[in-house]
């Protein structure tokens, strides 16, 4: 019998954390860091609607206890992409860890745009 990779066992019991949560850390982390606009689609169209772990920019998997994380991102105008996308993967890799006690193999940063609407509106 297979079990989730994603459980913590105690002698009190057990937790489960579903793909939601860590779709959902992953993507308000990002939110979080200076440049990052927003997020983007996840390419792929109708199949990423129904696979398991996705969410708007997010995609985790699960394999073996440790989260691969794809993140789809739109960073602002006028920032250093290598920064602003370094400090992305280094801190939704310390909130998993941190959050959920699970090890964060991968964070994979894809830069789908750059985001000018600001400027644009000034000018």
């Amino acid at each position: 019998m297979n079990k989730p990779k994603n459980d913590a066992k105690d002698k009190n019991g057990k937790t489960t954390i579903a793909p939601g949560v860590l779709v959902t850390i992953a993507r308000l982390t990002s939110l979080r860091i200076p440049g990052v606009a927003r997020m983007a689609p996840i390419p792929g169209g109708v199949n990423r609607i129904f696979r398991r772990g996705s969410g708007e920019g997010v995609r985790i998997e699960v394999e073996d206890g440790t989260v691969s994380v794809d993140l789809y991102l739109i960073l602002a105008h006028n920032t250093n992409v290598r920064e602003v996308s370094r400090k992305v993967q280094a801190e939704v890799a310390r909130a998993i860890e941190d959050m959920v006690g699970m090890k964060a193999k991968r964070v994979d940063v894809h830069v789908e745009d750059v985001d000018y609407s600001e400027t644009e509106e000034q000018g």
